[in-house]
């Protein structure tokens, strides 16, 4: 169970912390305290729900077919090298996270922009659903596992809501996002090579 669970917690926790549309636009809205806490609350309900389709939608796919589990193995191990070798590029030549100037909004417009933000990003089913879930469905305890991968959203987004003002310098700087980018370059290649590792002969 705990294996699982951590396997969920790392790999969300490696596609989730990068700079990236939904990450900026949740911190632009904690620092101005500005409806952030359902901010908040909504994209982690919806990164659950949707790891909640990839993993427990592909686990009985894959359980009936061992090619496409073969597949999804192969293809999450070849995609999570990728992504990897992405995060050390970006942690070549860094950016800082800055939070966009904008007008006061009702609660309803932040809602619909936060929606918009993470639901029409096509990377967000690329991750969420398909990598992250075709690797939940692979686990040992699925559920297990979508509870780590759910863990990883809800620490990361309320640590944005909550502590944006102290995090904002050290978001600002490039080194910061640096060693960000090389500790999710880790955390990718370490899951890839223990998809490899594991494969059946």
């Amino acid at each position: 169970m705990w294996h699982s669970y951590l396997n969920g917690l790392v790999i969300a926790a490696g596609l989730i912390i990068a700079l990236g549309a939904q990450n900026a636009f949740v911190l632009a809205q904690s620092l101005r305290r500005e409806h952030h806490l359902p901010v908040a609350v909504l994209c982690v309900v919806c990164d659950a729900l949707l790891v909640c389709a990839g993993v427990f939608g592909l686990a009985a796919l894959l359980a009936q077919n061992p090619l496409l589990l073969g597949i999804a193995r192969w293809g999450g191990a070849a995609f999570l090298l990728w992504y990897g070798s992405q995060a050390l590029r970006r942690a070549v030549k860094p950016q800082g996270l800055e939070a966009a100037q904008r007008a006061p909004r009702s609660r309803r417009a932040v809602l619909l922009a936060a929606l918009a933000v993470t639901l029409l990003n096509p990377h967000v089913y690329l991750d969420t659903v398909l990598l992250i879930g075709s690797l939940g469905a692979q686990q040992s305890d699925p559920g297990a596992y979508t509870l780590g991968a759910a863990s990883a959203s809800l620490i990361w987004f309320f640590t944005l809501a909550l502590g944006a003002a102290w995090l904002a310098p050290w978001l600002a700087r490039p080194a910061t996002w640096r060693l960000i980018d090389l500790a999710v370059a880790l955390m990718m290649f370490g899951i890839a090579a223990q998809l490899i590792i594991n494969a059946p002969g």
